[in-house]
């Protein structure tokens, strides 16, 4: 495996993830318009869904925020580089801003002077993982600042109820962060870890446990609704993740994502 060969499949995978989305975000989707009975929502629905069509056709991104750039390297345990992964993640990213084109969205975070190429200090944030073999995965996950900021972190008390603070942070927060939502939920661990316990959920899409259906069936009872104006579907999919924690603390880290999930995957051998 060689450097450009990592360059090269970084830009595949942004301009996968930003021109399209997966077909069971869209089936997620489909089915939400069908279930629908409020009339204005279940247009918002159909004008996503075409959203989607129209960009996947002329290879255009989805959306005007083409997000911070984040991406989740599995690494093969007998993979022998002998180039830097980030380093060469961040070359496709420069790349990729160019060629496919994608908004300059990375600035310094006191000057907020933009490095015009979607690289800087800490970014592309590269989350690595492990695993058998010999391959190497690269998922692109570009996320938008709208659902990225309604994003939080809450340090409850143990006796605290953690559905709760997650209601009501839906309630308050979801209507500015272009619904219907995804939400990734991190409950247990540390300050950091349950931060990226609820980003990890979201790459990890879809849940299916008895308490994450539960909530998204709490959460649609809200009629947030398509892009805040009400409706029956708030919530496309919730996954949450959790560990163990200090006897003493409980802490909840929500993470926001809109309807349009992006992300894509190239694998390298």
């Amino acid at each position: 495996m060689e450097r450009n060969d990592v360059v090269e499949a970084t830009v595949r995978a942004l301009r996968v993830a930003e021109t399209s989305l997966q077909p069971w975000v869209l089936e997620l989707i489909e089915q939400a318009a069908q279930k629908e009975t409020d009339p204005i929502a279940r247009f918002h629905l159909f004008c996503m869904l075409e959203n989607v069509r129209i960009s996947k056709a002329k290879g255009l991104p989805l959306c005007q925020d083409t997000g911070l750039p984040i991406f989740c390297l599995e690494v093969g345990r007998e993979l022998r580089l002998d180039f830097d992964l980030r380093a060469a993640v961040a070359e496709g990213v420069r790349k990729a801003t160019k060629e496919i084109p994608l908004r300059p969205n990375v600035v310094d975070p006191l000057t907020r002077d933009n490095t015009e190429d979607n690289t800087g200090y800490g970014i592309p944030d590269v989350i690595f993982y492990n695993k058998p073999g010999c391959e190497l995965h690269i998922t692109a996950f570009p996320k938008g600042a709208g659902s990225e900021n309604m994003s939080l972190v809450g340090m409850l008390n143990p006796a605290d109820e953690p559905f709760d603070f997650i209601l009501e942070a839906v309630a308050e927060r979801g209507a500015n962060s272009c619904p219907p939502l995804f939400l990734g939920i991190g409950i247990g661990g540390s300050f950091d870890m349950v931060a990226r316990m609820a980003k990890r959920a979201l790459l990890n899409m879809p849940g299916n446990s008895d308490f994450e259906l539960e909530l998204m069936k709490k959460i649609n009872s809200l009629g947030i609704g398509p892009m805040g104006l009400g409706g029956d579907t708030t919530v496309l999919g919730v996954k949450i993740e959790k560990a163990s924690c200090h006897t003493a603390s409980l802490p909840v880290a929500l993470n926001f994502q809109c309807w349009a999930n992006r992300s894509a995957t190239e694998v390298l051998k």
